[in-house]
């Protein structure tokens, strides 16, 4: 399953200007939000300052490419299954809360499926599926689920990076913003 994001498919309004003015501290907590990967950070930061929000965007899908299973396992760690709403009041799960509205209202058969999915999932794995939720509905979280057991685990986890790649654009903004 190819993704279909671009990542002009983000709203974002200043952001290079924002993170071209920030502490350096605060550009390494903004960035850890987005994708909590040590090397990825250092890779964004060095990008610093950002031409513009293009590059940014254009940043986050490059830097530290590719990443590594263990950079991908830690950063998996703070991400919940899809479909259960994760405890917590730190900015991770926050994140996920808001990016997973999409699920909130699936019908009580789909948040069944997306469980046993999620099960048989993890078997084939070993890890938490991952997807971009924000913008997708449950049923199209499901099928996405349903295509990508059929991967062999080289092909996913590569599908894991972007999908990471992808939540880190759409985080940066709203990590900026105090979303």
């Amino acid at each position: 399953m190819e993704s279909m994001f671009r990542n002009t498919e983000y709203s974002v309004s200043a952001v290079a200007e924002r993170l071209n003015s920030a502490t350096a501290v605060d550009v390494h907590d903004a960035f850890g939000q987005c994708l909590d990967v040590p090397r990825w950070i250092s890779a964004m930061a060095s990008h610093l300052p950002f031409a513009d929000d293009e590059a940014v965007g254009s940043a986050v899908f490059s830097a530290a490419e590719p990443l590594t299973s263990a950079e991908i396992e830690r950063a998996l760690l703070v991400h919940p299954r899809i479909g259960e709403r994760p405890d917590g009041d730190d900015a991770h799960a926050a994140h996920a809360r808001g990016e997973q509205s999409g699920v909130d209202g699936a019908r009580r058969g789909i948040r069944r499926q997306l469980r046993e999915g999620n099960v048989a999932y993890e078997k084939r794995f070993g890890h938490v599926f991952l997807i971009r939720a924000a913008g997708r509905d449950a049923s199209e979280i499901l099928a996405a689920l349903g295509d990508r057991l059929g991967n062999d685990p080289d092909t996913e986890i590569r599908i894991v990076e972007r999908e990471l790649r992808e939540i880190a654009v759409l985080r940066i903004a709203r990590v900026l913003n105090n979303d």
